[in-house]
């Protein structure tokens, strides 16, 4: 069993995906780092990316977003905050002393290098780079699990991905189902591609990550839960009023607590996939199911009719699809008015 296939059989497992969402102030890194333990998530993750290996000078900014600087993409990557090594060694301690998994998203092969020199668990790759090859193989060279996110990507080009990797000797992948549009409107979440790519790639685990506005969100992550998503991944702020960054489409830290208990419940209530009677039942199973019993007193050695019998709880008698089978049967005792009527007694 791979190290995905692992977490995931203990349970849903749920990242908070900081990103850039500290803004550049390494304490408020630490204090998100505590406050996903804190609301019970299994893991944090932030984004690792060198502005100029990202973007060209030409690369339009495809999506408005209030409070995001620059005219281009470069221009508002070279003002996102970045973390140093030692920063990241620091937030990945304090992360496991909490039991937390720290890892990141490289958006380049140097930064997946200095993501291994801190000994992440486990590397991220966006949607946006499901097709740069070359990064996927580099990543999978580290033999450490991956997930990989799929917005705005066809089953081929997933299907594709995952033979780079494994070409590499790497099978221990994740894929989430997400849609690449900050925020996602209901209509354009499509939670059944969950189901559609469990059908497709069996071999791996599949889970959802999130872009709904957090006010929305929490029933739509409860239903990918329900369709079989074991991963959730959900970008989290310190404050989802504030402009620019992800915090429009983050949950705050009570917003994480709900989230993770809303999660925890629907995978509780999951339960067995095989129908049958389960314990708690057992009571109503016994008193409130019905049974034959006396509709009038019936001496010994009367033929039974259906004029004697009635239909009554408890269900500790002769369960009623045997009705036919009662009648014309001969009393081998005395059976009371309303008495249950037991095979014994025939």
């Amino acid at each position: 069993m791979s190290r995905l296939e692992e977490i995931t059989a203990e349970g849903v497992f749920i990242i908070t995906e900081v990103g850039c969402n500290f803004e550049g102030d390494f304490g408020r890194a630490v204090e998100m780092v505590h406050a996903t333990a804190d609301a019970g998530a299994d893991a944090v993750k932030f984004q690792t990316f060198v502005a100029e290996r990202l973007a060209s000078r030409s690369a339009e900014k495809f999506w408005e977003i209030e409070g995001c600087p620059g005219r281009t993409q470069l221009d508002e990557f070279r003002q996102m905050p970045s973390l140093s090594a030692d920063e990241y060694l620091r937030l990945k301690e304090t992360a496991e002393k909490r039991g937390l998994v720290f890892f990141s998203t490289p958006s380049d092969e140097g930064s997946a290098d200095l993501l291994e020199e801190v000994g992440v668990e486990m590397y991220k790759i966006s949607s946006m780079d499901i097709t740069h090859l070359p990064l996927l193989r580099h990543v999978a060279r580290k033999g450490r699990p991956v997930i990989i996110s799929t917005g705005a990507s066809t089953v081929g080009e997933i299907d594709e991905a995952l033979r780079v990797m494994a070409d590499e000797g790497n099978t221990d992948v994740a894929v989430l189902h997400c849609t690449s549009n900050y925020p996602t409107e209901d209509r354009n979440v499509n939670l059944r591609m969950i189901s559609h790519l469990k059908e497709v790639f069996p071999h791996v685990p599949v889970g959802y990550s999130d872009h709904t506005l957090p006010e929305d969100g929490e029933g739509i992550i409860a239903s990918a839960v329900a369709l079989g998503a074991r991963i959730i991944e959900k970008h989290f702020t310190f404050d989802n009023t504030r402009p620019g960054y992800d915090h429009e489409i983050s949950v705050d830290y009570q917003g994480l607590t709900r989230l993770v208990r809303q999660v925890r419940r629907v995978e509780e209530a999951l339960g067995e996939a095989f129908k049958r009677p389960v314990e708690s039942e057992a009571r109503a199973r016994l008193h409130a199911r019905r049974s034959i019993v006396a509709a009038v007193s019936i001496p010994r050695g009367a033929v039974l009719t259906r004029e004697m019998l009635a239909i009554k709880r408890p269900g500790t008698g002769i369960e009623p699809r045997f009705l036919d089978v009662v009648v014309g049967r001969t009393a081998s005792t005395s059976i009371e008015e309303d008495a249950v009527i037991t095979w014994e007694m025939l």
